[in-house]
């Protein structure tokens, strides 16, 4: 299945520069942990220290509809784009 995440400008040192990546994974938590594996460091902007929660600030959009509350839970499906909105990116 792939998804396309935006990616932030504040986090575009940690893609390359990059403002879209394409990851894999169900729901909105599997993507964001692949974009890791593929981009390393971008966890900083996106997770608390040693817990897998989003940082305080950030929201997670699957195409025109806000993960919220289920967040890192929610399903995507095959097509969907993911946006990183709010200010707790570094």
């Amino acid at each position: 299945m792939s998804v396309t995440i935006q990616i932030p400008c504040t986090l575009e040192n940690f893609t390359k520069e990059l403002k879209e990546v394409d990851v894999s994974g169900s729901t909105v938590g599997e993507c964001l942990n692949d974009l890791v594996k593929k981009c390393p460091g971008i966890e900083e902007g996106l997770f608390k220290k040693a817990t897998n929660k989003l940082l305080d600030g950030l929201d997670i959009w699957v195409n025109t509809e806000s993960s919220f509350p289920l967040e890192l839970l929610k399903p995507v499906s095959d097509g969907d784009t993911l946006y990183i909105t709010g200010n707790g990116g570094t």
